[in-house]
């Protein structure tokens, strides 16, 4: 149940537009002691007292997708989106301090050798294929235009060649099954380790300065570390099972199960068309088997998440709004961060 939301705090003055799309250390002692002198000043209460609970979850702002100039910066249609995103982000996160209970950011997470990243194929001259204008297709297998590198069998099957290339096989071949996009080749992006990987400076910011303000846990969530699968959705890899019917992954039931039991769950982050949408696609199909009003208590946060556009090659944008139609159609709200806090 739902209760109205009105009264929403100010923007802290730490917070600087500015530096949103830069990457730069959070000073945290420092945060901490801000944030804790605003507690007082607008007397927020912990997490623990919460009547109504909230959960915020952000999906993948990391640097790999949220800095211009990074590996896949998410442009959108005006070439800036993830940068405007995660202003009204922060911005977001400051003025509902006091009423989010619990913030689950998710982190893509991944190494070079893995089926989405070059290095894994190449074609009859042993070169590999160009990211971000690649899809492999089973057409593509078949014909030969694209086998698996032989040289990574060593690091992902022991060095069995022919088993590799039957995973490679009937991973493309359910992609196609089930629906899902074709295999891209992207750049290689959100490597462990790295600092593409990391959360965005501004958004870590204010991440910490709420757990410290609402005595609130952050609760990290990483996917995608499988070398055999994409991972684009938080709750479960793109496909379960390899070749030889072993889990690739599993459900990530034990969020599933958080998420279903908040009063409240918002979501934002990148990009709206791949791991945002298909998180939420992932999660109205949970809501589906257990009760389907329960989609009512999801918002969608359509100012803080933007589609895949890599100018001239390709626009996701349509099939990213499609998709947010069909989870408005199914019960979701669809609103604008300075919305939240205005309901009915």
């Amino acid at each position: 149940m739902n209760t109205q939301i009105t009264t929403q705090l100010p923007i802290p003055p730490h917070f600087n537009h500015d530096k949103v799309g830069e990457v730069w250390r959070v000073p945290y002692q420092q945060i901490a002691a801000a944030s804790e002198a605003w507690v007082k000043q607008h007397d927020i209460k912990a997490a623990s007292s919460d009547a109504n609970r909230i959960c915020l979850l952000l999906i993948d702002v990391q640097n790999t997708f949220c800095i211009p100039n990074f590996e896949l910066f998410v442009g959108g249609q005006s070439g800036n989106e993830a940068v405007n995103d995660n202003i009204r982000l922060c911005e977001f996160i400051y003025r509902n301090l006091g009423v989010i209970t619990k913030i689950v950011p998710t982190l893509d997470t991944h190494t070079a050798t893995q089926i989405f990243h070059p290095i894994f194929w190449v074609n009859a001259a042993g070169e590999h294929p160009t990211p971000a204008a690649t899809n492999i297709t089973l057409a593509d297998i078949e014909q030969g235009v694209w086998k698996v590198n032989p040289a990574v069998a060593d690091s992902i099957t022991n060095g069995d060649y022919e088993l590799l290339e039957k995973h490679a096989y009937h991973y493309v071949r359910k992609l196609s099954q089930d629906g899902k996009y074709p295999l891209t080749i992207w750049p290689y992006h959100s490597i462990l380790g790295g600092i593409g990987h990391a959360l965005v400076s501004s958004v870590e910011e204010a991440i910490f300065f709420h757990s410290i303000a609402r005595q609130s846990q952050t609760q990290f969530e990483i996917k995608g570390e499988n070398p055999l699968t994409e991972n684009y959705s938080i709750l479960r890899p793109e496909v379960l099972e390899d070749f030889e019917q072993r889990p690739l992954g599993q459900k990530n039931t034990r969020l599933i199960k958080q998420l279903l039991e908040f009063d409240t769950v918002i979501i934002g982050g990148q990009a709206k068309s791949h791991c945002v949408a298909w998180t939420i696609d992932d999660l109205l199909t949970e809501i589906k088997e257990v009760d389907a009003t329960l989609a009512q208590k999801i918002y969608l946060l359509e100012d803080c998440t933007s589609p895949v556009v890599v100018p001239n090659i390709v626009d996701y944008t349509e099939q990213a709004d499609a998709a947010f139609a069909r989870f408005a159609e199914a019960g979701m709200h669809i609103i604008k961060s300075s919305e939240f806090g205005n309901w009915a």
